[in-house]
């Protein structure tokens, strides 16, 4: 398996992550596992067709799809033919891009775009970075979601650690404003999407080579109650215990 990622160019890095592009070989034929990260994300398949969302969805040949944030793992069979190409955006972007209604419509599914929506074959196959940076550029659009942003880079900085409470109260709106802008804006819960950032920091000590840290030190630096705590946690992200990975 081949996997790529292409930088956006600097007028949207505040709203995509990268670009990226998957196409199997000869030695593919397996189920791959995406955990959650909190970003919405868009995908065309240019290859054979591709299974995927655990087995219950099936991309054909040049249609584009809506990736809604996940909340829980996702598997897709890769093989010799896959060909993927795919745009990973940042929280809270998607409406940026898009018209649409309330993100959590989206949240854990894939769904296919209407042809208005979707990418160009040919011309993303001539030149993917220049065609991507110029659809996106031509189709950004600002939208009030500063204070949402705040938010996020406060949910980021503590780890995923801060209360819901705290993190209304540090930026002066209420709950249930949060409630309803993270499921608008993101698709799920801002104490969801806490979660997630807590799970990935979890998960990048656990995976880390150089870390001698126990499985319980990582549970209390990371927030959780305990490693009972921490390894369910791990195995709903990922669907294994942290032993296994």
């Amino acid at each position: 398996m081949k996997y790529r990622e292409l930088k956006p160019t600097i007028a949207l890095e505040p709203y995509i992550h990268s670009f990226w592009e998957l196409k199997g070989d000869e030695t593919d034929s397996q189920w791959e596992r995406n955990f959650p990260d909190g970003c919405p994300g868009l995908v065309i398949n240019l290859g054979n067709e591709c299974i995927t969302d655990n087995g219950v969805l099936r991309m054909d040949f040049g249609k584009t799809y809506a990736v809604g944030t996940m909340t829980s793992f996702k598997d897709s069979f890769i093989e010799e033919g896959t060909h993927l190409f795919g745009v990973c955006l940042k929280p809270a972007s998607f409406s940026n891009f898009y018209s649409f209604a309330a993100l959590n419509e989206l949240t854990g599914k894939t769904v296919q775009f209407e042809k208005s929506n979707s990418f160009s074959i040919e011309k993303l196959i001539r030149n993917p970075a220049d065609y991507l940076n110029s659809f996106f550029v031509n189709r950004l659009q600002t939208t009030h979601n500063g204070l949402l942003q705040s938010v996020i880079a406060d949910i980021h900085r503590s780890n995923g650690q801060l209360s819901i409470d705290h993190l209304a109260k540090r930026n002066f709106v209420t709950v249930r404003w949060l409630e309803r802008n993270f499921k608008t804006y993101i698709g799920i819960t801002p104490k969801a999407y806490s979660n997630i950032v807590r799970f990935q920091n979890a998960f990048a000590l656990i995976k880390s080579s150089s870390n001698e840290q126990s499985l319980l030190d990582i549970a209390f630096e990371c927030g959780f109650y305990d490693h009972s705590h921490l390894a369910n946690e791990i195995k709903r992200n990922t669907g294994v215990f942290p032993s296994q990975l």
